[in-house]
């Protein structure tokens, strides 16, 4: 195992019940945990900013209808590109449409320096960035087999795949036409063995320590 795959925490380092995900301190706890990057969620407020979180309320707000003032305490996406964007690679994951506009403004002016992909659920998300922009690294997000069945009819560069649909046989597909594959969210320490094992190029986990540490160890051992 001389190559590892990509090391990327989920939100950050979601395990640890003492820093909230999608937040500053949880992507820097993870980067600190030795990985590579991270994975954010993003939706767009109601007063038009990008901001970084997961669900469609916060507290009693709803993000989509969100005035300004409102969510201040949220990081902005401008403001994690910018903080992160030459020492992490980032997997910034749109949760809702119309954030085309916000996205490559962002990633124009702070252009990520260890690679990123913007990724999504959503199928026309993911087509209507490719038709503004040739240029931004694309991933389509998976977690049915529905889902998966999009993968070759989308202009992508990344499948990112839930654990459960992840095997030998996906891996070869995905690699052989020419993308990556990303699996999440990945906390058993065999799980993560296995799938480095089978040369998939980036592991998504909420246990980012335990995953540093799992795979690490495991290189150094095979050196």
């Amino acid at each position: 195992m001389a190559n590892l795959p990509l090391l990327l925490g989920h939100r950050g380092a979601r395990a640890s019940a003492d820093v909230a995900e999608n937040t500053f301190a949880s992507f820097d706890l993870a980067l600190g945990h030795g990985c590579d990057g991270f994975e954010f969620d993003v939706r767009l407020a109601g007063f038009g900013s990008a901001l970084v979180c997961h669900d469609e309320k916060v507290g009693k707000i709803t993000v989509a209808e969100a005035r300004a003032g409102q969510l201040s305490g949220l990081p902005r996406l401008e403001e994690v590109v910018q903080r992160y964007g030459k020492r992490a690679f980032l997997d910034i994951e749109l949760k809702v449409a119309d954030l085309a506009s916000s996205v490559f403004a962002t990633l124009n002016q702070y252009p990520p320096e260890r690679g990123h992909v913007v990724s999504s659920f959503l199928p026309d998300v993911v087509l209507d960035l490719k038709t503004r922009s040739a240029l931004v690294s694309l991933g389509i997000i998976c977690e049915t087999g529905d889902q998966l069945s999009s993968w070759p009819k989308l202009p992508v560069d990344f499948v990112i795949v839930h654990h459960h649909l992840a095997d030998e046989e996906l891996v070869r597909k995905v690699q052989g036409a020419g993308l990556k594959i990303l699996v999440w969210t990945v906390n058993d320490p065999q799980a993560m063995l296995r799938f480095a094992a089978l040369g998939v190029d980036g592991i998504i986990s909420d246990e980012t320590d335990l995953m540093v540490r799992t795979l690490r160890r495991s290189q150094a051992s095979s050196a």
